[in-house]
């Protein structure tokens, strides 16, 4: 139900978001959705992948700056009415569930926080910005297409989205150090006597346990509000998220099993897992 409910077949880098693959989980639980909401899911997700690839394969900064900029410029359009032919999907999308115009924007400038510098070692708030622009903004958006109400809706995209982002973060640390990026938080680094971290000296440090073992903890408390908003929601309109938050979750039990220390291999839940994610939160 967010940016980092990405449609790849396990979850997605810590930058969002392409168009579902029939393998991957994401595509499982937006086919648990009415077609008229399962279309308006696509059209955001169309719109998050469009934005993505102008951060990460957009050219020079000159011109990707230049690119998002048309995009915040083309989302003001869409809303005064004036839609141009690449946000035309988003229009019945908009008029149907009252997406939101903050959201649209905060996608973006969730893309720009990753493309016009390498992010490295963020402190908390700067991190927890981030995770609200590149996760919980389409949070926001999808769960007001799935058609959890209002207040509950704000609360699981909240929290659902940290927890998601947080596990792509401690999943992605060696693949995002070989791109010169760390998303881990500069208080949590400075604890462990890390206070100028480049992305190899914390993956190569002794103590980086104790630091993903904290940001597993946040991510931890995330999924426990997730599923107490969750519980209190009619199940109809939450097989998506339930379905997101379980397959997820299984990969952050993956991580704390393997433990923190090099070599990481890559965890990938087994197949058989993620069936009874799917069939235990999805499609009964």
């Amino acid at each position: 139900m967010s940016a980092t409910m990405s449609p790849t077949a396990e979850p997605a880098p810590t930058d969002v978001a392409a168009l579902p693959a029939k393998s991957s989980s994401f595509y499982t639980a937006m086919r648990l959705l009415p077609a008229e909401r399962r279309e308006a899911m696509y059209a955001v997700y169309a719109f998050c992948r469009a934005v993505d690839d102008v951060a990460d394969d957009g050219g020079p900064s000159p011109v990707r700056a230049a690119e998002l900029d048309r995009w915040r410029a083309e989302i003001d359009e869409l809303y005064a009415g004036r839609p141009t032919a690449r946000v035309q999907d988003l229009v019945v999308p908009i008029r149907r569930y009252g997406l939101l115009r903050e959201d649209f924007q905060a996608v973006i400038d969730g893309m720009a926080m990753d493309a016009f510098e390498d992010i490295v070692a963020p402190d908390e708030a700067t991190l927890d910005l981030y995770c609200d622009r590149v996760a919980s903004a389409v949070g926001r958006l999808s769960v007001r297409i799935f058609g959890v109400a209002e207040a509950d809706g704000i609360a699981l995209a909240y929290h659902e989205g940290r927890a998601l982002q947080l596990t792509n973060i401690l999943r992605d640390i060696d693949e995002d150090a070989g791109r010169n990026r760390l998303y881990l938080p500069r208080e949590k680094l400075a604890a462990i006597g890390l206070t100028r971290p480049t992305p190899q000296s914390a993956i190569d440090h002794p103590r980086i346990g104790e630091v993903c073992a904290a940001v597993a903890a946040e991510a931890e408390a995330h999924y426990r509000a997730t599923w107490e908003i969750i519980a209190r929601c009619p199940r109809k309109v939450t097989k998506a998220p339930r379905l997101m938050a379980a397959a997820y979750r299984l990969y952050l039990d993956a991580l704390l099993a393997r433990g923190w220390q090099k070599p990481r291999a890559r965890v990938k839940p087994g197949n058989l897992a993620l069936i009874g994610v799917a069939l235990r939160h999805g499609i009964v």
